[in-house]
């Protein structure tokens, strides 16, 4: 076809720049961008990809339908190669229309308020007894635990209550720090998954931990908890008015889990680093907690106190800005025109798949923030303290500045909640604890590069950190509501 965005196969007939992709996704695309500019395709593994790094241009690729830029067809190869999980009659747009409902409003404060009392059990519940000790962990899997953890059990439901509430709180511990240590095992062997590329020993632990998660959220398991969410019943209904199998669904729940679990432990992980290693940051971020008067003691928050704490939310959009590396992704379904905002036009191929990595631009990209790599906390603040978001490019405003939960009708449904989740871990840790890095002069830990591609980076390595419980002062009877 003619007018065809530039073509590079590599040099390996067939896999052409598979291995390069796959080691470093963005250092490999900025290579790309550097000889070719903000369009090209690349030949990788069989398959060729279009990538598009013009953050003006990425409206025309969002808006475009389905029957030419297709999602669905990507996330169903993806569902299979790592899930094992095959649903014929898959619709995603019905599916994100009937379970968005129940990530919002009334249903969302529900979930709010689910979510503090499992992560306050988690975190607060002192098992030894050595409450003034300083205590040392790995940051990355303290965070991970907590967050998962907390999340799991608010979507998924309780343990059926045994006795009393103190042993189904029990229960629940037990049994989520279970899932939780299957779980990771398979997340660990998540990109090696997604590219078809396990070693023997390898694909058998991959098919072990996945038999073991399938019988931990089998449909007989899940119908013995109690307080599931209004999330978890409508999924299950929707699979069981398909008429999937019962082995089915369970790999369909495990699919749930990973895709509501598998991005929030990190983020929090990152957002506690970040604030670790600039003390003005956390200074800031520790007098708006306590404007807002945060105690753990609360056994309740409203949406408007989520919603007023501009500074955590810049922080947190600026951790996101640095961390989040999702590839937006469409399968070509016919031989289409793409016309960039600057005016040029180019033919794109039936069977060619066509990917935007907002990580590079506009997240990473100089021309929007100065100093893309460095953490700046008020990054995202208007000098009156409001939210910041009015950024440009080549002199001309950005629609898309920050993309962590994805665009258009295929935006994340649940950011809602997921801001919500990663706002409360902040309040209980900076309101409860004193924490500090175990080598305060340790660097920011540098990324695992072969997870470019799939939501939250993930470190390369962790890093131990201190904390133990805040020393109360006495005070006047606080309420615990809010």
């Amino acid at each position: 076809l003619s007018n065809e965005p530039p073509l590079d196969k590599g040099t390996i007939p067939w896999l052409g720049h598979a291995f390069d992709f796959g080691k470093d996704s963005a250092k490999f695309l900025i290579k790309m961008k550097k000889k070719y500019g903000d369009i090209f395709t690349v030949q990788i593994a069989g398959r060729f990809i279009t990538v598009l790094l013009d953050p003006h241009s990425f409206d025309s690729v969002v808006r475009e339908s389905s029957a030419k830029l297709n999602f669905t067809k990507y996330a169903l190869i993806l569902m299979d190669r790592i899930f094992n999980l095959q649903l014929p009659d898959y619709d995603h747009n019905k599916e994100k229309a009937l379970l968005k409902m129940q990530l919002q409003g009334k249903n969302l404060s529900s979930l709010t308020q689910a979510f503090l009392s499992h992560l306050k059990i988690i975190l607060l519940i002192d098992e030894n007894g050595t409450k003034n000790a300083w205590k040392k962990e790995e940051l990355f899997n303290f965070c991970y635990d907590a967050m998962f953890r907390a999340g799991y059990l608010t979507l998924f439901g309780n343990e059926a209550v045994q006795i009393n509430e103190q042993t189904s709180k029990v229960k629940d511990g037990i049994h989520s720090a279970q899932l939780y240590n299957v779980y990771k095992r398979l997340d660990q062997l998540l990109m090696k998954l997604v590219s078809s590329t396990l070693s023997a020993d390898e694909k058998k632990e991959a098919t072990l931990v996945k038999n073991r998660l399938w019988q931990l959220l089998s449909v007989e398991n899940l119908n013995a908890k109690v307080n599931r969410s209004s999330w978890l019943e409508n999924y299950r209904n929707q699979l069981q008015n398909l008429g999937v199998h019962p082995d089915m669904q369970a790999r369909a729940m495990v699919l749930q889990l990973w895709a509501t679990q598998g991005n929030s432990g990190p983020a929090a992980f990152w957002l506690l680093v970040f604030l670790l290693k600039h003390p003005e940051a956390m200074a800031a971020v520790q007098e708006e907690v306590k404007n807002i008067g945060f105690s753990h003691a609360m056994s309740t928050i409203t949406q408007d106190v989520l919603d007023n704490t501009p500074i955590l939310d810049s922080v947190l959009n600026e951790t996101l800005r640095l961390t989040a590396a999702p590839y937006i992704t469409r399968e070509i379904c016919q031989d289409m025109s793409l016309q960039l905002a600057d005016g040029r036009k180019y033919l794109l191929r039936t069977g060619d798949r066509l990917c935007l990595f907002p990580y590079l631009s506009p997240q990473m990209d100089p021309e929007i923030y100065e100093g893309p790599e460095k953490f700046k906390y008020d990054r995202f603040l208007n000098k009156d303290g409001t939210k910041k978001t009015t950024f440009f490019k080549g002199g001309k405003q950005l629609k898309y500045y920050n993309m962590p939960w994805g665009a258009g009708v295929h935006v994340c449904i649940g950011q809602s909640f997921a801001r919500n989740s990663l706002k409360l871990f902040a309040f209980i840790m900076l309101s409860s604890f004193d924490f500090q890095l175990d080598d305060p002069k340790a660097d920011v830990p540098a990324f695992n590069t072969s997870r470019y591609g799939f939501g939250l980076m993930q470190p390369e390595n962790d890093i131990t950190f201190l904390y133990k419980p805040k020393v109360e002062e006495p005070k006047g009877q606080q309420s615990n509501r809010y």
